[in-house]
């Protein structure tokens, strides 16, 4: 099995701490870097090989990774010169790519099994198959309906529910062979297209462990959880995570700057 890890973001939501190290690389509970902890997690689930799609401070990204062996796995690199969206990186690529592969964010911390959502994928007919999360926003304003100018309902700050992306993926590479390369293609340009042609992607509902590292508020959360977490995240931690001459990015490098701060 084969996963793409999308590194290439800048990270600006998690300024200061991304302009030192790129997002995929911050660190989670001052001891693994949050890719660390997706690649030791690819390899527990049976991935063989991995490529990175890397732009903004790549060079890091790469002295980190190496060629995966460290974690049994072998990487390879799409450096992207302008930024292509979510997508985009991957056109150019296709013949390197098998036919089903998994494609996520490099700032998800997950328990999600990749495995399991790829092999459905890999399974079925659909075009792609998205892992999705069940996620309640709470508005901040009272929410009034309005018809011909008269307010005909209110309801005091609620609750709306919604099903969103995780940032997860299966692909299929036939689904992405129509598409040119080297023009920015983002997944949400995706599904509108296949939406357009009645091609509907599958969904992969999810409801274990899930956060958004790129956001500051998940990033404080999944510090203060890392602790509690660690046996789930970092499944059979020992045998083949990084060993004792890994480089290892140390808290200690990081702006130590409040996160509620950090620009959107």
């Amino acid at each position: 099995m084969h996963a793409v890890i999308l590194a290439g973001g800048k990270g600006t939501r998690l300024r200061p701490y991304t302009t030192c190290v790129p997002k995929p690389l911050v660190p989670i509970g001052d001891k693994y870097a949050i890719l660390e902890i997706v690649l030791h997690q690819l390899s527990h689930h049976g991935f063989q090989s991995v490529t990175l799609a890397i732009g903004h401070m790549g060079q890091l990204i790469r002295a980190f990774v190496g060629d995966g062996s460290r974690w049994n796995l072998q990487a390879e690199y799409l450096q992207e010169t302008s930024p292509l969206g979510t997508i985009g990186p991957l056109l150019g690529a296709l013949g390197q790519l098998p036919e089903h592969f998994l494609v996520m964010n490099g700032d998800v911390l997950t328990d999600i099994n990749y495995a399991k959502l790829l092999r459905q994928h890999a399974a079925s007919s659909a075009p792609v198959t998205v892992a999705t999360y069940a996620r309640e926003v709470r508005s901040e304003f009272g929410v009034l309906e309005i018809q011909d100018g008269e307010i005909m309902a209110f309801r005091e700050k609620p609750v709306f529910d919604f099903s969103v992306s995780m940032g997860i993926y299966g692909f299929s590479r036939s689904t992405l062979s129509r598409y040119p390369a080297g023009q920015p293609f983002g997944f949400d340009d995706l599904v509108l297209d296949l939406l357009a042609r009645n091609q509907h992607p599958a969904s992969f509902p999810f409801s274990g462990y899930w956060l958004d590292i790129g956001r500051p508020d998940d990033y404080d959360r999944a510090n203060a959880e890392f602790e509690s977490r660690m046996a789930d995240l970092l499944p059979g931690l020992g045998s083949n995570l990084v060993n004792d001459s890994a480089p290892m990015i140390q808290p200690s490098v990081m702006p130590r700057a409040a996160t509620t701060g950090a620009a959107h």
